[in-house]
């Protein structure tokens, strides 16, 4: 798991560990994990890797003998133009080399709704949209088994989660309607367990009037 600090990213580890799944979460060398994640650290219960995504050997060394990897890297708004192209696109291609070379096959992508658009707000900051969309282009000609997970607006609110409903659809079908982190969390460790979701775009929204659906039960839906 890449990202493991990030908002998303400690709750995908975080519904993981309640899965009783083993997880070896890879952070930045001075990023805080919340509470929750350093309490399993230091129980034992959690894995952790701290190093620089661009540092090869050090990356295939975290990844060595990991079964799936979850990326849920993403560029922070900065006055750093360049950090959505950084991170989005060359960061995603760096983790995709890794995996290839210690024979990591599995791979789930958090990306964004609207990736790849041109005319969209977000653009302002990076052209994100336009380097996360080049990010799952070299995922999907990988030639690895992947997934991509498409999110809406992402919000903190957890309590949602066990509220609303998911809006699943393919690709280019959503265009706005948030989501909370902690389904995302739940969708990304969904699509790992269904051979159904490789080689799949998945969007996702949340809804209060969403009919409750899993993610199983959508791709044999939409099959």
């Amino acid at each position: 798991m890449t990202g493991a600090s990030g908002k998303t990213g400690w709750r995908v580890v975080d519904e993981a560990l309640q899965r009783g799944l083993p997880v070896r979460a890879i952070v930045r060398p001075h990023s805080v994990l919340p509470p929750s994640l350093a309490k399993a650290e230091q129980q034992g219960d959690l894995e952790v890797k701290r190093l620089e995504l661009q540092t090869a050997e050090a990356l295939h060394h975290a990844l060595s003998g990991c079964t799936a990897l979850v990326i849920a890297t993403g560029a922070r708004p900065s006055i750093n133009l360049a950090g959505p192209l950084q991170v989005d696109a060359f960061g995603v291609r760096a983790q995709l080399s890794a995996c290839k070379a210690v024979g990591l096959q599995r791979v789930v992508l958090v990306s964004s709704l609207c990736a790849g658009r041109w005319r969209h707000p977000l653009n302002l900051f990076g052209l994100i949209l336009v380097w996360k969309r080049l990010g799952e282009r070299w995922l999907e000609t990988s030639g690895l088994d992947w997934t991509v997970v498409r999110p809406g607006g992402l919000s903190e609110d957890d309590s949602r989660s066990g509220q609303e409903g998911i809006v699943f659809s393919a690709a280019d079908q959503q265009q706005s309607s948030s989501i909370p982190r902690r389904l995302v969390a739940q969708v990304c460790l969904d699509a790992l367990a269904e051979p159904a979701a490789s080689g799949r775009i998945i969007e996702i929204t949340s809804s209060t009037q969403q009919p409750r659906c899993s993610l199983a039960e959508w791709l044999a839906q939409s099959a």
